[in-house]
């Protein structure tokens, strides 16, 4: 069973930083992509940052780019999300994923939620002007 945990919301001010954990087990994939998402009050989820099991390779979402970094340590199985610079409107409920990487499918395709089958619970940030 494919199981997500996020962990690191909070609340902060704008300016300030914050780093999202997601604890990832289960995985059968043999190349797989975790992704952050994140969903704000009355809009949809979007794609924040994507990261490969193949080769590493990244996707950010020009929002977020210069601001957040996606990593992952494999021998803790989990992926970060380093966020700097925070912003009010960076403010939203952030979700991690993990499905296969299709071949051929570049890892910004993966910033489409509908790509992925397996979520975690959800972490909230909030960032106060």
């Amino acid at each position: 069973e494919v199981q997500l945990v996020e962990s690191g919301g909070g609340l902060v001010q704008a300016g300030g930083s914050l780093r999202l954990a997601c604890a990832v087990s289960g995985l059968t994939f043999d190349d797989y992509a975790i992704g952050w998402f994140r969903q704000a009050p009355g809009k949809e989820r979007e794609g924040v940052s994507c990261i490969s099991s193949k080769d590493g390779s990244t996707y950010y979402a020009d929002s977020v780019k210069g601001r957040f970094t996606i990593s992952s340590d494999n021998a803790k199985n989990t992926v970060y999300l380093q966020m700097n610079s925070l912003k009010p409107e960076d403010t939203a409920v952030y979700y991690c994923a993990a499905d296969t990487l299709w071949p051929g499918v570049t890892i910004a395709t993966m910033s489409d939620p509908r790509w992925f089958d397996y979520w975690g619970q959800g972490t909230q940030v909030t960032v106060s002007a």
